[in-house]
């Protein structure tokens, strides 16, 4: 039997759950099967996946979760303390149990997929699937053909959202499950929001999650955009996130990978407006044998659009990172600036990194700079802090850490920087401060 007809007799065993959908939603689930079914899975021949090996997925005997049922106290150790509007899923099936939209302001809304689909399914159909369609790659036809639920949120023009909307995706040991999440954000002009994604579970979960988001902001829009990756180190996991940007809109990733087994992440914005501004800040952390693999792409479609990128890896043990980032400037569009920057810290002499940072130009007024380093903790940046009483477990946390401090100073979500922080430097005396970071950096960065 081969990878594919796995997924497809699965997807087949299911169709009886789907007789009475719209027939929009039929023909793009038809789409999408055919459309895998042509490529099957990706192997390390295709270009763009030349350094991952999915082959633990398409091997994989995955069931689909039919429902939802999590303990509370386990929920609670494994989720965000953060007071934010939640919405929460557990092996891709919604728990409304766990779940905490009911104070959102009328001009916000948060639903699953599921439900928004019940309530009007035509104003979903329209950008459903408009940025990210079945020929972006094999996963993301894979994520239409099972497209059951996920998460929508829509923002009215000029509305400030006070806190930060939770999408929150737990994942269970026991058998081996996968979801394929659909994330669809609409911002209205001249509106601002704080979305987290958050992706954790137990950890003896060894199941397989692929997410489609898709986020339009329109002109004026400001978003700020945390994707918190957790996942049990067992766990699979594939995103593609597609961002569409128009005139004077601002929006900030902050992909923060720390978990998984398997790790893609590919994220593209297009700037299509005038002023549009897109912010890209990365930090992949990987140990033992885990692959974390990260794929970006600028496209600057207009004039005076505005692009700045910093992803750092750090690795340890036999970790493999893959960081390949491209800033594309379309023709005329003039007076853009695209930076691009990627930095990899290696821990261990068998953790190794594979980086190809590229610009595409087919204007000539623009300021376009990339780049990639790879190095490791300095010896004798170790020795001097050894010297002043730290032991050597610590000195290579604060260093590790001040690694990772360019990109961890522009979280602003306290929550969250804490738990990067824990993952990366593991637990730190309280006497140093983030001055005595500074300081250790120094001899790192030069």
């Amino acid at each position: 039997m081969s990878d594919t007809q796995t997924f497809l007799d699965t997807l087949k065993a299911r169709s009886s759950n789907y007789t009475a959908e719209p027939t929009w939603i039929a023909a793009r689930r038809q789409a999408g099967t055919a459309r895998f079914e042509a490529l099957g899975f990706p192997t390390r021949r295709d270009e763009e996946w030349k350094y991952t090996d999915v082959r633990s997925i398409a091997q994989g005997n995955f069931a689909i979760a039919d429902n939802a049922e999590f303990s509370p106290a386990t929920a609670a150790a494994l989720t965000l303390p953060i007071d934010a509007y939640r919405l929460t899923f557990v092996d891709g099936v919604f728990s409304s149990a766990l779940s905490d939209v009911d104070s959102l302001p009328s001009s916000v809304q948060v639903l699953p997929l599921s439900k928004a689909l019940e309530e009007n399914h035509e104003a979903v159909g329209g950008p459903l699937g408009r940025l990210t369609g079945v020929d972006f790659s094999p996963f993301a036809a894979l994520n239409t053909a099972f497209m059951e639920e996920g998460a929508v949120v829509r923002i009215a023009p000029g509305t400030v959202v006070e806190k930060p909307i939770l999408l929150q995706f737990l994942s269970r040991a026991g058998q081996q499950v996968m979801c394929h999440p659909r994330v669809l954000v609409e911002a209205g002009g001249r509106s601002e929001a704080t979305l987290i994604e958050h992706y954790t579970g137990e950890s003896e979960a060894t199941n397989f999650t692929n997410v489609v988001g898709e986020l339009m902001l329109d002109r004026g829009a400001i978003l700020a955009h945390y994707k918190l990756q957790e996942a049990p180190l067992g766990d699979m996991h594939v995103a593609s996130i597609h961002v569409e940007q128009g005139r004077d809109t601002r929006y900030t990733s902050y992909n923060l990978s720390l978990g998984g087994a398997l790790v893609r992440n590919d994220l593209i914005s297009d700037l299509n407006g005038q002023g549009a501004e897109t912010n890209f800040l990365g930090l992949f952390f990987g140990q033992g044998r885990q692959h974390v693999d990260n794929h970006t792409k600028v496209n600057h479609n207009a004039p005076l659009t505005f692009s700045n990128e910093n992803y750092k890896g750090i690795l340890d043990d036999r970790a493999h990172g893959v960081f390949n980032g491209k800033v594309y400037v379309k023709r005329d569009s003039q007076k853009i600036e695209g930076f691009q920057s990627n930095q990899n810290l290696l821990l261990s002499d068998r953790a190794h990194i594979d980086a190809k940072p590229e610009l595409e130009i087919y204007a000539d007024d623009v300021k376009c700079s990339h780049g990639t380093t790879t190095g490791q903790l300095d010896e004798e940046a170790i020795y001097a802090l050894r010297t002043r009483g730290i032991d050597e477990a610590t000195a290579r946390g604060l260093l590790t850490l001040a690694f990772a401090g360019e990109v961890l100073e522009k979280v602003t979500l306290d929550e969250i920087a804490e738990r990067v922080e824990l993952a990366v430097a593991g637990k730190l005396p309280e006497r140093f401060n983030l001055a005595g970071l500074v300081e250790a950096a120094v001899s790192l960065n030069d």
